[in-house]
């Protein structure tokens, strides 16, 4: 009968070339080094780091600041519709279907509040229907209605 091969060397024989793989070979790095690259170069910025960098905080702006007020309020304005997913790391709301009080059609709302700012550029609805996107001017209405809503809430508050 043949000779069993174990497979513990060969698995480290396989690690050890996917160690060198990553690190730029079993001698160390390449030819240049951070210093020889100017600052915004890529690859500068790649210099010295090390498979452990994916454990540390990322400072890449992962969270989106957004206004309290217009995130209050376009809970608040479209109260009829059911809450699927509230992210309010990136300022994401998503919506089911739902009638509007006195309603007939059912929506479904995606609300992007995408800056600290009380402007309307800060807030995007995208409104659907069974049938589709809804008008422009339906979607504006919300927009409209969600930010005086939030214009109310900021002067309840008092922080003028």
């Amino acid at each position: 009968m043949g000779k069993l091969i174990s497979a513990k060397p060969i698995l480290g024989l396989t690690a050890a070339l996917m160690l060198a793989a990553c690190g730029g070979g079993l001698g160390g790095g390449g030819s240049s080094t951070a210093g020889d690259l100017p600052p915004n170069h890529p690859e500068a910025a790649r210099q010295g780091s090390s498979i452990w960098d994916i454990f540390k905080p990322s400072s890449a702006g992962t969270n989106v600041k957004v206004n309290k007020y217009i995130w209050n309020a376009s809970l608040d304005i479209l109260n009829f519709l059911p809450v699927e997913s509230v992210d309010p790391f990136s300022g994401v709301i998503t919506t089911g279907y739902g009638r509007p009080p006195g309603g007939g059609r059912a929506y479904r709302a995606t609300i992007l509040v995408s800056d600290p700012a009380l402007e309307a550029r800060s807030l995007n609805v995208a409104l659907h229907t069974r049938n589709g996107p809804v008008s422009v001017a339906t979607s504006r209405a919300v927009e409209d209605a969600i930010l005086a809503r939030a214009r109310q809430l900021r002067v309840a508050d008092g922080k003028l």
